[in-house]
């Protein structure tokens, strides 16, 4: 017998397509749901999501695991070396955040770039084999499911660490419904066994996050001492316009012509009877529209650094807010290193005078 040919693989299909393709398969999935209702949804659920109590253990271990993480690396690691940097007052009370997000999503981006491109998947160079072979209640491979709880867990913390520990900014409230619609997508997926379409989702969405975090902790590295350093000078400004084009890229034309028609177009013709077709489909779309919300973002903050030449989060609120995490800082920086009386004297300075200005990220 001849070995088997290559497999074909379908050609990615222009917005056009996934709008006229992707509503007349909502529409003829609609039209054929007449059956459709609640009491179809929850036998829909029992049937097909399968999710073990130990597994929904495990994900609050972890979500509390990364918190206490956090934590300590913020007391031991982060805000030291924001003292040891000399940043300025408001810089240093958000460097430990910034410092957090980017170990986070730097590993979760490359074990999920490993798993699309170093391993037996194909999934980003042929979304619709996402679909391909699924059963519900299928085993999930060990490698994909610990990216599950990797992920999971940490937008488990995130929801926490959004309103009581990170930077409250315009778009918190927006960011908080991102976390729980992103942890509804990851924990639906795995129960339903979409986890294929997921990990090519965390792809997508992970590598803006590295950028942007890469960017502000060059931002508030530039200006360390009171000084101005050009490498990060320099850094900044690269990793800002790398973020604005990879955010275009990867969310706002990849994410909707690969995930999104496979979703829409591609699963319904490998599996005319996929469970909660209209549900996933409208939290994916949520995640596009809340995308192409920050990418608004993105336009004024680009518009703003052409005029003014200074990088600047848009999404930040102005001096009391920093005040008030200056004095925070000030604070802990007196209670926790003696030798640093030189040091403090000039971030109480910078406190006391009001000379801390919204000019970082």
């Amino acid at each position: 017998m001849g070995s088997a040919g290559p497999v074909e693989v379908e050609p990615m299909p222009g917005y056009w397509e996934l709008l006229t393709r992707g509503s007349s398969a909502l529409l003829s999935a609609w039209t054929d749901c007449s059956h459709c209702g609640l009491e179809f949804s929850k036998r829909t659920l029992l049937d097909n999501a399968y999710i073990t109590w130990t597994e929904i253990a495990l994900f609050f271990f972890c979500a509390f695991l990364w918190t206490i993480i956090r934590k300590r690396l913020t007391e031991s690691l982060f805000k030291p070396l924001a003292q040891w940097c000399r940043l300025m007052p408001k810089d240093a009370a958000k460097m430990p955040e910034s410092a957090w997000k980017l170990v986070f999503y730097t590993m979760s981006w490359s074990y999920s770039t490993y798993l699309l491109f170093f391993s037996s998947y194909s999934f980003f160079n042929n979304p619709p084999s996402v679909f391909s072979n699924w059963k519900s209640g299928m085993t999930v491979p060990t490698d994909i499911a610990i990216a599950y709880l990797i992920q999971g867990s940490f937008y488990g913390h995130s929801i926490y660490a959004t309103v009581n520990m990170d930077t409250w900014r315009k778009d918190s409230a927006v960011m908080v419904v991102h976390h729980i619609i992103t942890l509804a997508l990851i924990s639906f997926s795995y129960a339903f066994r979409y986890h294929n379409v997921g990990i090519l989702v965390l792809f997508l969405h992970d590598i803006n996050d590295v950028l942007l975090e890469f960017t502000k902790l060059n931002v508030y590295l530039k200006a360390r001492g009171g000084g101005y350093h050009v490498l990060n000078d320099v850094l900044s400004n690269m990793g800002s316009v790398s973020f604005s084009v990879t955010w275009f890229w990867f969310r706002l034309y990849w994410f909707p012509l690969k995930v999104l028609y496979a979703t829409c177009v591609s699963s319904i013709q490998s599996v005319p009877t996929i469970p909660f077709y209209f549900f996933f489909n409208a939290l994916l779309f949520a995640l596009l529209l809340m995308n192409i919300y920050w990418f608004l973002f993105i336009v004024i903050f680009v518009v703003k650094l052409l005029k003014v030449k200074e990088v600047n989060d848009v999404r930040e609120y102005e001096d009391e807010d920093a005040r008030k995490a200056a004095e925070e800082l000030l604070k802990d920086a007196e209670n926790n290193d003696d030798d640093a009386g030189h040091h403090n004297s000039a971030l109480r300075k910078h406190v006391q005078n009001g000379v801390i200005k919204d000019k970082h990220l």
